[in-house]
């Protein structure tokens, strides 16, 4: 699409017949992957606007809900190649955006998230559109309702932007779905964006919107939030809703949010929670961060460590206290909780979601149907007789004995090195290659991907830590590299008071492309 301004009626033209899926949850038509820079944006100083900036701007009718709706929209089909998207509706969000303008107009009480359009990962049940999970056997199922979540967003005056593509049924790290395609990394298109949330996070990054709604069971708001340059939060499990979200394990399981700022990550925790308290403000001089060299840093690439080093230098500068501790035990503990609890789970809760939520394809068809990277891992890890399938046995070890010896670990570490948060890169490299999930090479060495990327995330979702995850800096090949900062256990507000104080000391990286 051009980038110069267009009228209302010739835009929705152009978007109805361009836009992937609209709204019929149909697999978009594959898009080639830029190389260059991302084109300069229409309206650009309104793809600039945070979440926070955005609303205030709209409820005093400064702006528009249905221009700012239209420009992110615009956006959207702009950057379609990105394939950030599963299911987009032009006409429903102007529509609602306007609505939004006329309720503004005749002085209706205004929510915290007046107009603000917000992508949401295909796998959070929205009514109004399909969630697919990313595999095709629910590529038509519309659930009966909102998730909380979504209705919490909605009812505080969000309006749902699109359902954001993902690894399928969220059981991997790269976004690389084979039924609705790659989703690519706005910084490199050739790069992968993280999963299973790619598709929020690769959104947000490329200023399609602000803020966008993630899940994360063992990395998938952390991992995309770190590869695409973008501030994720996954909370203390169980602080934010997951019910109406297709499940992995209700025991990791755990919403979350993507954003570019700190203020707006604040904004979406007030209206999730329902909590409309202010964070107190935080000096960083004399706050304790504690650091794990035995298990988080080892074998960082070279490029990942020069960028933590040099936060860590700004962090001690700006007042902080790193105090160097290890976390007695750990590697064992994590090995101990490999990938049982999901392995267990998963066949059990997505049957009852299937059901509670009437769908027209029970457990085992949604598998048969999936694609093959993604049936392979089922067939050898989770059906009934498989390989690797996972005892009541094995798996009552690990809930009962593994999972509370680990939780303790982290609550001693915490008390004996007071500590606010443990921080440490949250993957070993930077966004590898769309296809390179066997092996990567690392200062010389071979490394598995699921080590590089998944090593350094396990322990705060296994201990059901509140994990926020920061941009540190832009690495040699052009890629973001991040920090990840796990609090203890319900200490959230803490936790995101203590990222307000650090963002101005890291810094924000440049946006991908011109666009900024």
């Amino acid at each position: 699409m051009a980038t110069s301004k267009v009228s209302r009626r010739g835009f929705l033209l152009g978007a109805s017949a361009s836009v992937l899926g609209l709204g019929s949850g149909g697999r978009p038509a594959a898009a080639p992957a830029r190389t260059g820079p991302l084109p300069t944006a229409p309206d650009a100083s309104l793809l600039e606007l945070s979440a926070v900036d955005a609303v205030g701007a709209m409820r005093t009718g400064a702006l528009a809900a249905e221009r700012y709706a239209g420009a992110l929209l615009e956006r959207c089909v702009q950057l379609q190649a990105l394939n950030a998207f599963i299911t987009l509706d032009p006409v429903r969000v102007l529509e609602q955006a306007r609505s939004a303008d006329l309720e503004r107009a005749g002085g209706a009480k205004l929510g915290p998230l007046h107009g603000l359009p917000i992508p949401v990962k295909d796998s959070v049940n929205t009514v109004q559109y399909a969630t697919t999970a990313g595999t095709p056997a629910l590529r038509d199922f519309r659930p009966p309702a909102d998730a909380p979540l979504v209705a919490a967003l909605r009812g505080a005056g969000a309006i749902v932007l699109g359902k954001t593509n993902m690894h399928e049924l969220s059981f991997g790290w790269t976004s690389n779905n084979l039924a609705f395609g790659a989703v690519h990394n706005p910084y490199d298109p050739t790069r992968i964006p993280g999963g299973s949330s790619g598709g929020t996070a690769a959104a947000v990054a490329a200023h399609m919107a602000p803020l966008g709604i993630a899940e994360d069971t063992e990395g998938s708001i952390r991992v995309p939030a770190a590869l695409c340059g973008v501030t994720g939060f996954r909370p203390t499990t169980r602080r934010y809703s997951t019910a109406g979200v297709i499940p992995a394990s209700s025991l990791l399981d755990q919403t979350g949010p993507h954003a570019r700022s700190m203020a707006d990550i604040a904004l979406f925790d007030r209206v999730a929670t329902g909590d409309t308290r202010e964070l107190h403000r935080l000096a960083l001089g004399g706050v304790r961060l504690a650091v794990s060299r035995g298990y988080w840093f080892e074998g960082l690439d070279s490029e990942v460590e020069r960028i933590t080093r040099e936060a860590l230098s700004k962090l001690r500068e700006a007042g902080a206290v790193i105090v160097e501790a290890e976390v007695p035990g750990l590697r064992e503990l994590i090995e101990r909780t490999a990938d049982e609890v999901v392995d267990h789970d998963v066949r059990l809760e997505l049957t009852r979601y299937l059901t509670a939520n009437g769908a027209r394809v029970g457990f085992d068809e949604v598998i048969a149907r999936a694609s093959p990277d993604i049936r392979a891992i089922f067939e050898h890890e989770v059906m009934p007789g498989s390989p690797a399938f996972v005892s009541e046995a094995a798996y009552q070890t690990v809930v009962k004995h593994h999972l509370p010896k680990l939780r303790r670990t982290f609550k001693d570490y915490f008390a004996s090195t007071g500590a606010a948060a443990l921080l440490f890169p949250t993957t070993m490299v930077t966004a590898p290659r769309i296809g390179d999930e066997g092996e990567l090479i690392v200062r010389g060495r071979k490394v598995s991907f699921d080590v590089a990327i998944g090593r350094n995330i396990a322990p705060g979702s296994r201990a059901g830590l509140p994990g926020l995850v920061m941009p540190a800096g832009i690495a040699a090949d052009g890629l973001p590299v991040a920090l990840e900062f796990d609090g203890p256990a319900g200490t959230d507000r803490a936790l995101l008071a203590l990222g307000v104080a650090i963002e101005p000391v890291l810094g924000h990286v440049p946006p991908p492309g011109p666009a900024a």
